[in-house]
């Protein structure tokens, strides 16, 4: 049984910076949740879940959604099974509920390959 779960979502205001964490724990058959890529996705009111960011299991690539890239950074731990999403420059469309998840392979960018989701954390940036 694999978990993970978000921490660090808040109220800031535009202009600002969060850093979310994801912790992950558990194990899937024979493999260790480290060897996974780890992402992050957002879901607006009304909107479709969309890919933010992602890192590949031992940190050499990472993936950023155009709206995202140069402000926010995507980051992991393995030794602590934790994957960071450090946001600054903040904007009011950035206000999303967070969802880490985690992926054995294939396209990061979209939400098919991701096996393990956690429960979302509420990011929302006030103008």
């Amino acid at each position: 049984q694999v978990q993970l779960v978000e921490s660090g979502g808040g109220l800031v205001q535009a202009g600002g910076s969060l850093r979310l964490s994801c912790v992950a724990s558990g194990r899937t058959s024979g493999r260790s949740i480290s060897t996974y890529a780890l992402g992050w996705f957002r879901q607006a009111p009304g909107k479709e879940r969309e890919f933010v960011a992602a890192i590949t299991w031992n940190s050499a690539n990472t993936y950023y959604a155009d709206s995202v890239k140069g402000r926010f950074t995507i980051s992991r731990d393995n030794a602590k099974n934790t994957v960071y999403l450090g946001m600054n420059s903040l904007k009011p469309e950035d206000t999303a509920v967070y969802y880490c998840a985690a992926s054995p392979g294939g396209n990061y960018y979209t939400t098919q390959p991701y096996k393990y989701w956690g429960q979302g954390a509420q990011v929302t940036v006030s103008s």
